[in-house]
């Protein structure tokens, strides 16, 4: 029996459950935007995935474990049965509980993820994290001047600042740094089951992104036969953020069964 953690959740809006699941480095506010949007019609709980956002630090981070947190989450709160929406990590963890447990999945929505392990590519991020011990710091600048020096790009470097909360007259990172490190590879990997999950499936590509791909297409319809593909033009692994009017209208349509 794998143990599980009682994961952090904020629910808005009312109607059919519907359950978001964000990336690594991220947080149940990470996709808020999602949420906002699709509030109305449905009543969406936004997780924190173990070792991420306000929910439990642990030493393992198998994809099986976080389904299963998931699955203790829907038990604890009375979800029988949910849409799923999870972006990259989420993604994976969403296509692992439906693959689990496909009786509690209604219909499941994968944001520019596969079902395949894929190579280490998150160097830059590992270095910058390991530079910056956020007790030292004074201010954010101050932080966001450490990050500067492994990380380009001024986006990356404000989303991984998002989990950095004053402490004791400095800062900490809410979000399990040893831990998520030390678990990178597991969060690499593909499913670990065989399961097959046959009911409505939507994966969602950032036309820029390289995520998905056309060698992908076996793996996908393997575990997910019914899978259909929408394509976001213009944006990258971001897609939510990067164009989130035309991100929520997909989801809307496909969770309403209308594509």
């Amino acid at each position: 029996m794998t143990d599980t953690v009682e994961l952090n959740a904020g629910v808005k809006g009312d109607g059919p459950p519907l359950i978001l699941m964000h990336g690594l480095f991220g947080a149940g506010d990470t996709l808020g935007g999602v949420r906002r949007r699709l509030a109305p019609d449905y009543e969406v709980h936004s997780l924190d995935l173990r070792n991420h956002g306000d929910s439990p630090h642990t030493r393992s981070m198998s994809y099986p474990e976080m389904a299963a947190d998931v699955l203790a989450y829907m038990d604890r709160v009375g979800v029988e049965k949910a849409h799923l929406l999870g972006h990259s990590m989420g993604g994976k963890t969403a296509m692992e509980l439906a693959l689990m447990a496909p009786e509690r999945v209604q219909r499941l929505i994968v944001a520019d993820i596969a079902p395949v392990a894929y190579e280490p590519h998150h160097d830059a991020i590992q270095q910058a994290l390991e530079a910056l011990d956020p007790a030292s710091v004074s201010s954010r600048r101050e932080a966001d001047g450490v990050l500067s020096e492994y990380i380009g790009e001024k986006g990356v470097r404000q989303f991984l600042l998002t989990n950095l909360v004053p402490s004791d007259g400095g800062f900490r990172w809410r979000m399990n740094v040893p831990g998520i490190l030390a678990c990178y590879e597991q969060i690499m990997a593909g499913p670990s089951t065989d399961g097959v999950y046959e009911g409505p499936t939507l994966f969602i590509r950032g036309g820029g992104s390289d995520y998905i791909q056309s060698r992908h297409q076996y793996a996908v319809l393997h575990y997910f036969p019914s899978a259909e593909l929408k394509v976001i033009p213009d944006v990258g692994h971001w897609l939510h953020a990067e164009k989130p009017e035309l991100f929520a209208r997909i989801c809307q349509r496909f969770l309403a069964g209308e594509a």
